[in-house]
């Protein structure tokens, strides 16, 4: 992201989630609060209905990061840690539980995130607190304590990190249950794929936000055993497929977006 401005991924992540209210009725992911913290009209919205495989992947990630917290939360944990937090909604739509939540950002992120808020008419509960840190340039472990068990959401993020930030910021998150999205990079990815890939890494490239970080899923489950991690879920496009969007025709995962849950 360019200094000074929020993200814009972050921005067309909030914006996707918004679009799905409206264009699939929330049919994979419920957000009351998306298209009021867009501050976008309902027309703009709807015109990304042409970009549906991206619009549900985002829906998708946020329905799995959210049932693996209620389930968390049924555990016992009380505190949830959301990384890279951009407009995600979930403090504010989840009010009513007895829930300590810590939004990690960027600071110029946070702040449009404020004022968004602000513009909504959307207000800050007390049980929120916000935590301006930049992954890249600053230690996680050095602003943040983690005390009692918590959840850490962490969506939209990795692919744009470098190797070494991810593992700082991982390292946080062991001992406790993590929810995350990765790639697989678009080489080894074939045919429509393949260029589908690219041309989405070039579109956040053009934003200043380059993809920095790929996996393969044996060397990232590999990774999160070695860190004490023993109870691993890993969705590919195929499996992600089958689970929300009812489609059981998808190619094998090759390549592309993967959102795995570990504790």
């Amino acid at each position: 992201m360019r200094a000074g401005s929020p993200s814009r991924t972050a921005w067309s992540a909030a914006r996707y989630r918004a679009a799905h209210q409206l264009l699939e009725g929330g049919a994979i992911f419920q957000d009351d609060l998306a298209v009021r913290l867009s501050g976008e009209p309902n027309s703009v919205l709807l015109a990304d209905a042409p970009r549906r495989g991206m619009r549900l992947f985002i829906a998708a990630r946020h329905r799995f990061a959210e049932d693996a917290l209620a389930a968390a939360v049924s555990r016992g944990v009380r505190q949830v840690v959301v990384l890279g937090a951009g407009l995600d909604t979930f403090a504010y739509r989840n009010q009513d539980l007895d829930l300590s939540v810590v939004e990690v950002d960027h600071p110029d992120t946070q702040a449009w995130k404020r004022e968004q808020l602000a513009s909504a008419g959307i207000d800050v509960p007390p049980n929120v607190r916000y935590l301006g840190v930049d992954f890249e340039t600053s230690s996680l472990a050095a602003h943040l304590s983690v005390e009692r068990p918590s959840f850490f959401m962490w969506l939209g993020v990795v692919p744009y990190l470098t190797p070494d930030a991810f593992a700082e910021t991982l390292a946080v998150t062991v001992g406790h249950e993590v929810v995350f999205d990765y790639a697989q990079s678009p080489a080894v990815a074939v045919g429509e794929r393949r260029v589908a890939l690219e041309a989405r890494a070039d579109r956040v490239a053009a934003l200043g936000e380059p993809w920095l970080s790929y996996f393969e899923p044996d060397e990232i489950d590999s990774r999160m055993r070695s860190l004490g991690f023993a109870e691993i879920e890993d969705l590919g496009p195929s499996a992600l497929a089958a689970r929300y969007f009812g489609r059981t025709d998808v190619p094998p995962a090759t390549s592309g977006g993967h959102l795995l849950r570990a504790r």
